[in-house]
C-alpha cells in the first residue's frame, strides 16, 4: 500500500467522503446520522484512514456537526477537511464563514481548506487574499480547491504565492476528465487530486443495471440513464473479472485503480461500517499492469460512446440548482 506524499503531508490514498453525513437527498435517514455515521468515521481512522473530507454545504453544516462529535478525542488522527461554498469568497466573509465551520467542528483548526467551487465572477487575487489570511493566522494548514479547472488552480496559487495543496475533482473509470491536464500537472508539482464520485455515485459497485436502477438523488443522474446502464455492462463485467482474481468486490478495484495513480487520494462515501471497510480495505489490493490496461480499454469504450440524440450536459443547470439552494439555506 502506497502513502500519498505531497509537500509536507502524507496520506492514506483511500479517504472518507460524507455528503451523505446529516444530507435530506440520499434518504439515510437520522438513525444513520446520530448512529452510523459517527461509527463510520471511527473505525475509518481505526483502519488508518485520515483524510476526512466535508462542507459547509453538506446539510448546512449538518455534515460538520456530525464530523467534529465522532472526531472529538480523536482529532488528531485526521487530517480534517472542509469546503467554503463560494456565493462571496472574500475578505472577512470567508474569515467568518471558516471559522462557523471550525465551530461545527469543534476544533481550532483544519488541515485543508478548499474552494467548493471557481467563483466566476469574483477576481483570484481577493481570494487568494482571504485564504492567506487563514493560513497565517493557523484556521488552516493548507489550503486547496474544487472543480477547478488547471487555470484557475494555477492563478489562485500564482495569486497566494503559496501551494494550493489539491484540487478536488469527478474522478472515476466512468469520468476520467482530470487525466486531461489536472492530473498531470499535480504529479510534476508535488500538488493532490482528491477524487469525489470514484465509483461514480455507485454505478461501478455493480449493483445496478437497465433492470435494477437507483432510487433517490442518483436516479437523476445521466450515468443510470438505461443507455449509460447498458454501455456500462462490459466495464463491469472487466471490474467482476478482476475482483473475482483478487476476492474483492467490484467497487474495491474502481477504487484501487484509481489509487494506482500517483498523487490520488480517492473519498468514497459509506452507508455502513462494513463498506467503509471495503472501501479501505481497497488500498492493499495490487492491480497487475495487465489489469490496470483492462480496466483501462474497458473504461475507454464507454467513454468514448457516442452520446444519444439531444443530450445536454446537465452541470451548468446542476450548479444554479444547488446555487439556489445555499442561497435559500443561508436566508433560513
Amino acid at each position: 500500500m502506497r502513502l500519498v506524499e505531497a509537500g509536507d503531508v502524507r496520506l492514506f490514498p483511500v479517504g472518507l467522503g460524507t455528503w451523505q453525513f446529516g444530507s435530506g437527498e440520499w434518504g439515510y435517514g437520522t438513525t444513520y446520522a446520530a448512529e452510523v455515521a459517527p461509527r463510520i468515521v471511527e473505525r475509518s481512522l481505526d483502519l488508518g484512514v485520515d483524510v476526512i473530507d466535508t462542507a459547509e454545504i453538506y446539510g448546512f453544516g449538518r455534515s460538520e456537526r456530525i464530523v467534529g462529535g465522532a472526531l472529538a478525542r480523536r482529532r488528531t488522527e485526521a487530517f480534517l477537511a472542509t469546503k467554503l461554498f463560494p456565493v462571496l469568497p472574500v475578505g472577512p466573509v470567508v474569515g467568518w464563514r471558516a471559522r462557523g465551520s471550525l465551530r461545527r467542528l469543534a476544533t481550532d483548526h483544519v488541515d485543508l481548506y478548499q474552494v467548493h467551487w471557481p467563483n466566476p465572477v469574483v477576481p483570484q487575487r481577493p481570494v487568494a487574499d482571504a485564504l492567506g489570511k487563514l493560513l497565517d493566522a493557523g484556521l488552516a494548514r493548507h489550503v486547496g480547491v474544487s472543480n477547478y479547472p488547471l487555470q484557475r488552480w494555477q492563478e489562485l496559487e500564482r495569486e497566494l504565492g503559496r501551494p494550493v495543496l489539491s484540487n478536488q475533482v469527478r474522478y472515476s473509470l466512468v469520468d476520467r476528465t482530470p487525466e486531461r491536464e489536472l492530473l498531470g500537472w499535480a504529479q510534476a508539482n508535488g500538488r493532490v487530486i482528491i477524487a469525489y464520485s470514484p465509483l461514480a455515485q455507485g454505478l461501478l459497485s455493480g449493483r445496478y443495471g437497465p433492470d435494477r436502477r437507483p432510487t433517490g438523488l442518483r436516479a437523476r443522474s445521466s450515468v443510470f440513464r438505461p443507455d449509460s446502464l447498458a454501455a456500462a455492462a462490459p466495464l463491469l463485467d472487466v471490474l467482476r473479472e478482476v475482483a473475482e482474481a483478487h476476492r474483492s468486490t467490484p467497487a474495491q478495484v474502481a477504487l484501487a485503480w484509481l489509487v494506482r495513480r500517483p498523487n490520488v487520494v480517492v473519498i468514497p462515501g459509506a452507508s455502513s461500517v462494513e463498506q467503509a471497510e471495503h472501501n479501505a480495505a481497497s488500498a492493499d489490493i495490487e492491480l497487475s499492469a495487465a489489469e490496470d490496461d483492462a480496466l483501462t480499454a474497458a473504461s475507454d469504450a464507454y467513454r468514448d460512446r457516442p452520446a444519444p440524440p439531444g443530450f445536454v450536459p446537465a452541470r451548468a443547470e446542476v450548479v444554479r440548482r444547488r446555487l439556489r439552494r445555499v442561497l435559500d439555506g443561508l436566508r433560513a
